[in-house]
């Protein structure tokens, strides 16, 4: 039996949504950055949304080039490719504002946690320095860019799982 080849790669296709993904992650990042709204919960929604369209729009593309046939596992494939190229650039540009364009964001993201934690009222004050100290150590440098990026792909893996099963569309097995 032969197996016709997808006309398009998952790699092709999930890098060009990658960078397309990545630039308006950058984009939306920046923004909140730029507005001081890096500890508002809602608004860091936006770039977790960005990431699902630039996801489901990178499949579906797939999709189409390929006779509109795509399985579970090519869909999971464009996915993390998006997720992985997004990761890297969102790690570069995070690393980049941080340390050259505002380096006082750090510190105001570490006061914030400082007074989320004193209110709350559960933790003792050497808690909360031993707590600090040690977030202290991942806020910064190769730690920043190496959490950015693996939480960009575990992120992408669950959206690139459950959007694959209900964007996928195998060839039949029998043709």
């Amino acid at each position: 039996m032969q197996t016709a080849t997808p006309s398009v790669s998952t790699a092709a296709v999930g890098g060009r949504y990658g960078l397309l993904t990545g630039l308006v992650s950058v984009i939306v990042s920046f923004g909140i950055y730029a507005l001081h709204l890096e500890q508002n919960a809602a608004v860091r929604f936006l770039t977790m949304a960005v990431l699902v369209v630039g996801i489901i729009l990178a499949m579906r593309s797939f999709k189409e080039q390929n006779a509109g046939f795509m399985n579970y596992g090519q869909g999971l494939g464009v996915g993390m490719t998006v997720a992985g190229v997004v990761g890297l650039l969102s790690a570069a540009f995070t690393y980049v504002y941080t340390t050259f364009v505002d380096p006082e964001m750090m510190t105001r993201v570490m006061d914030k946690a400082r007074a989320d934690m004193e209110a709350k009222g559960t933790m003792s004050d050497a808690q909360i320095d031993q707590a600090m100290a040690m977030s202290a150590k991942f806020t910064t440098g190769p730690f920043m860019l190496i959490f950015a990026v693996v939480g960009t792909l575990v992120l992408g893996l669950i959206i690139s799982l459950i959007a694959a099963a209900f964007v996928k569309n195998p060839k039949p097995e029998f043709e």
